[in-house]
C-alpha cells in the first residue's frame, strides 16, 4: 500500500471488496453455438459477449505465406451504458475510442498465437458490450482469450488444425489510485474519479503485454507504478484460474457429446 495509507483509509467499494479484490467474475463458455468459439464474461455489472470466428482465408497482403492472422472488433450496444449510445453504423464511422480498444484487443491476443500453426486462415474476435460498468476493454481481452481457445480446440477436433496455435494465455485487468489508495478492478464510479487509471495486459506466465496508464491529477511515481503492477499481477492470476475453469468445462462438455 502507498506510504501513509492503511486499510481504514480504503474507500467503500462495490461488493464490499478490499483494495486488492476483483469484482465477482464468471465466464460462460459456448454462449453462442453458431460461433467457432464463444464466451460471456461478467466482471461485476460489466458483461461482454466474446466470439471467435474462423475464416479459411487471410488478408490479401498475407496470401501465399503459409501463415494465418487474427484481428478484433469491439462495440458497445446502444443501451449498454444506460443512456442510449448511437450505433457506429448510424454515424457512418467508428469513434476513436472504439478503434483504439479493438486494436488493443487484437495486439493482446496476437502475442500468444503461432501464426504458422494457424495456417492460412483468419480468426476474427468480436467483443460486444452488453452492459458497461468499467473495465470493458479488460473484460473483452480476458473473455476473448477463452473464445479463441475454444475455437482452436474445435478446429483441432474437426481436423482443420494439426496442433493448437496458442503459445500461452493472456488476460487483462484495470487498477488505479483514489485518494492515495491503490485499487484493483475499478468499476465505473471509481474509474470516473481516479487520480491514476491503468489497464494492464499480461500473459499467464507473468509477461507484461501492454500497460496503459494515465495520471489525471497526481503524477505517478515509479514506486506507486510497481505497486499497481503487483495488484494487477495478482488479479490476472485469479482471472487465469477463471479462464482455465471455463475452458476445461467446455472441453469436457464437447468430449461428452462427441461421437464414440
Amino acid at each position: 500500500m502507498m506510504p501513509g495509507v492503511n486499510d481504514e483509509q480504503t474507500p467503500a467499494r462495490s461488493y464490499d471488496r478490499s483494495s486488492a479484490e476483483l469484482r465477482p467474475c464468471t465466464i460462460e463458455p459456448g454462449f453462442m453455438r453458431t460461433a467457432t468459439g464463444s464466451a460471456l464474461i461478467s466482471m461485476g455489472e460489466t458483461r461482454v459477449i466474446c466470439t471467435a470466428s474462423a475464416q479459411e482465408s487471410v488478408p490479401r497482403w498475407m496470401a501465399g505465406q503459409g501463415r494465418g492472422w487474427l484481428t478484433a472488433e469491439y462495440g458497445m450496444l446502444p443501451a449498454s451504458t444506460g443512456e442510449r449510445k448511437q450505433r457506429d453504423a448510424t454515424r457512418g464511422r467508428q469513434d476513436g475510442r472504439t478503434v483504439e480498444i479493438q486494436r488493443l484487443i487484437g495486439r493482446s491476443l496476437r502475442v500468444v498465437v503461432d501464426f504458422e500453426a494457424l495456417g492460412e486462415r483468419t480468426i476474427y474476435l468480436d467483443c460486444d458490450v452488453l452492459q458497461a460498468d468499467g473495465g470493458t476493454r479488460c473484460a473483452s481481452i480476458t473473455g476473448a482469450f477463452v473464445a479463441l481457445s475454444l475455437a482452436c480446440e474445435k478446429l483441432q477436433r474437426l481436423g482443420r488444425l494439426a496442433r493448437s496455435p496458442l503459445t500461452g494465455s493472456v488476460a487483462a485487468i484495470s487498477c488505479g489510485v483514489i485518494g492515495g489508495v491503490p485499487l484493483l478492478d475499478l468499476d465505473y464510479p471509481e474509474d470516473s474519479k481516479a487520480e491514476v487509471d491503468a489497464n494492464v495486459v499480461m500473459t499467464g506466465e507473468g509477461g507484461l503485454v501492454e500497460l496503459q496508464t494515465t495520471a489525471e491529477r497526481t503524477p505517478l511515481s515509479r514506486a506507486h507504478l510497481d505497486e499497481l503492477l503487483g495488484l494487477a499481477e495478482a488479479g490476472i492470476a485469479r482471472l487465469r484460474e477463471v479462464q482455465e475453469q471455463a475452458i476445461a468445462s467446455a472441453t469436457a462438455d464437447s468430449s461428452e457429446h462427441s461421437p464414440a
